[in-house]
């Protein structure tokens, strides 16, 4: 997939998976998705969260928030999400980390000696 990001104008090509490109349907030539505007992407998705009766403040750039997130709890490296999020700098890239170092700590916090002994669980 060859995209430029609007931020940073920067351009470059990025793998997808082969669940997502199966979900693309048959493959054609040239732009996939030719005259697409932002405007025309919030629309449906506002529409669409309303529908599955989603009240929280949703937009796609939510989606590249969760997409670094979830690739570094699953183990991808700090250098790899920050080339996939073509940020120029790989402390950008570090808050997500810092996000799911976080979810590490309330984890190990979950498990209590003191309430397994005493009953409480």
């Amino acid at each position: 997939m060859r995209l430029r990001t609007e931020k940073t104008q920067t351009e470059t090509t990025l793998p997808i998976s082969d669940e997502a490109l199966e979900l693309c349907g048959e493959r054609g030539d040239g732009r996939v998705f030719r005259g697409l505007e932002r405007s025309m992407i919030q629309h449906p998705l506002q529409k669409w969260l309303r529908q599955a009766g989603i009240e929280k403040h949703i937009t796609f750039h939510c989606f590249r928030h969760t997409f670094a997130t979830l690739q570094i709890a699953l183990g991808t490296d700090i250098f790899t999400v920050s080339k996939m999020l073509t940020h120029k700098n790989v402390s950008t890239t570090q808050i997500y980390a810092e996000l799911v170092n976080e979810k590490k700590r309330e984890s190990a916090n979950k498990i209590s000696l003191k309430r397994f002994l005493s009953g409480e669980v």
